[in-house]
């Protein structure tokens, strides 16, 4: 007796379909399970006994074997017992569905037969539309997760015995998804308008925003940094309906996709402590999971106290602050999950906060090389803007004058996203900051003027080729912030200027 199902595992942030194959046959009463499994799916032997005893089902005293195929790729999580138990359950014909071929299986059983949750669902089901199943029978408190997938029949269950009841009657037009929860939006707490004084960070910020480009932040203590960053996720626009399914993907696979409020529509803000391992920063495992720079997809990764983090570990951030994404190899595998976001970082001068204010600063010169040289030369040069945030005096911080709002830079954000967008569509990129080096004369052309101008700067502050770049970049952001089709002079002064402030203290100190 032999029967076959279908089920999915994931692999990296995406799905591949398994098949199960159960064989009851003469020999030793033994079940055997085969494939590529982990600990946790070698154990659902032992759950889907217990699960068919207390349903009701006693198993054949036959030798029975599983089988999970494709044999070559490593088989992980308890997502697996539902499609084993059913596949034994038709091949001892409870189960008499004539074709198993067209239904994909997703659950865990608990010893009473109880379907429990499972996490990866939404890439699971996207990966059973692919490959043209029509039905995916999920557990009841993944239903609202899987039905955010259009175009295929998704069915909640609550124990086994529903399973088999369904699949037996064979009516599943019944259960299609209904309309989906629509995607919330979540007013943030930090605003613009609670920033007092800070002008040229306020800029910055907007600047940064425009472009999708990289910012760092270099001030005392209590300048304003950590509540500036906070008030960023304010002034991003709205995600695609591409978008949304991307990241909400991500945390799908992750376990932290809270399906009640339908697909993620804020752009993600991820401010990890600095005492992240590498595996959190860029994801790990013997079968990898996105680490924060993939939960940050599409928003902002805040690092807080950026010299506080271990170097290893922010080296670790140059290549998908290039790549857009990060590359991880295993012996299961080989694993790529998606990083487009944008960085913004915030340090202290100096080990205590206040260096190049020497009348407060105590550091030693020593002690400053020691502190700044934590944050290498080749991660500084992928970051596109680099502002001082400077102390507040007191009648800074008690003006009572109306700020700005975070609603009327947001507009400003969302015109200068356009015009990127509608330039570059041909291209296949959306923003400034994606400019590929061989694309720079085209889209950031200089007058004889400018290009003299750049070359100066570019001799004074020692830029190398990628800064250089970045500079071209950010002035081709200020260039659209102002409505100017060509990067005037002016632009280019204010890009040069984000450039500076590195110089500034990584040559100085």
């Amino acid at each position: 007796m032999y029967s076959i199902v279908n089920t999915a595992t994931i692999f990296g942030i995406d799905s591949k379909i398994i098949s199960v194959e159960a064989d009851i046959s003469e020999g030793m009463p033994i079940f055997e399970m085969v494939g590529y499994l982990s600990s946790e799916v070698k154990e659902a032997k032992e759950r889907v006994r217990a699960a068919l005893k207390n349903e009701g089902y006693a198993l054949p005293i036959k030798r029975i074997t599983v089988n999970l195929s494709p044999a070559s790729i490593r088989k992980t999580g308890a997502g697996f017992d539902l499609p084993i138990a059913v596949a034994i359950l038709s091949a001892i014909d409870i189960i008499k569905h004539e074709d198993l071929s067209s239904i994909c299986l997703l659950g865990e059983i608990g010893l009473d037969g109880k379907i429990q949750p499972v996490n990866g669902v939404l890439s699971m089901v996207m990966e059973a539309r692919k490959n043209n199943l029509k039905v995916v029978i999920v557990p009841k408190q993944n239903l609202t997760e899987a039905r955010l997938v259009t175009g295929i029949i998704t069915i909640g269950v609550e124990k086994l015995k529903d399973v088999i009841e369904l699949i037996n009657n064979g009516v599943f037009e019944m259960e299609e998804s209904k309309s989906q929860p629509s995607a919330k939006l979540i007013e943030n707490e930090y605003d613009f308008s609670m920033i007092n004084g800070q002008l040229a960070l306020r800029r910055a910020c907007e600047v940064a925003i425009s472009g999708m480009h990289n910012l760092l932040m270099v001030g005392p203590p209590g300048a304003g940094k950590s509540m500036i960053a906070k008030c960023i996720p304010s002034i991003l626009p709205s995600m695609q309906e591409d978008e949304q399914m991307e990241l909400s993907k991500i945390y799908s696979v992750s376990g932290i996709f809270d399906e009640r409020f339908g697909l993620i529509k804020n752009r993600p803000f991820r401010s990890p402590h600095h005492t992240v391992s590498p595996q959190g920063l860029v994801g790990g495992g013997q079968i990898p999971r996105p680490g924060e720079i993939s939960l940050a997809h599409g928003g902002v990764l805040f690092l807080d106290e950026l010299t506080e983090f271990n170097k290893s570990t922010l080296e670790i951030l140059r290549q998908p602050l290039e790549d857009k994404k990060i590359n991880i190899s295993r012996a299961t595998g080989s694993f790529s999950f998606p990083a487009d976001f944008v960085l913004v970082a915030a340090m202290n001068p100096c080990s205590c906060g206040y260096y190049p204010d020497l009348n407060r600063c105590h550091c030693s010169k020593m002690s400053i090389q020691r502190y700044l040289a934590k944050i290498s030369q080749p991660l500084l040069d992928r970051i596109d803007i680099c502002v001082e945030a400077p102390t507040l005096n007191f009648s800074q911080i008690t003006e009572k004058s109306k700020n700005e709002s975070s609603e009327s830079i947001r507009a400003r954000v969302i015109k200068a996203h356009q015009l990127q967008n509608a330039r570059f569509e041909p291209y296949g990129f959306k923003f400034n900051s994606q400019i590929p080096s061989n694309m720079i004369d085209k889209f950031c052309p200089l007058t004889a003027e400018n290009a003299q101008y750049m070359e100066e700067m570019y001799n004074k502050y020692s830029l190398t080729a990628r800064t250089y770049h970045k500079v071209l970049r950010v002035a081709r952001t200020i260039a659209d912030m102002d409505g100017s089709e060509d990067i005037l002079l002016n632009h280019l002064i204010e890009a040069v200027t984000y450039r500076g402030l590195d110089k500034k203290y990584w040559e100085e100190g």
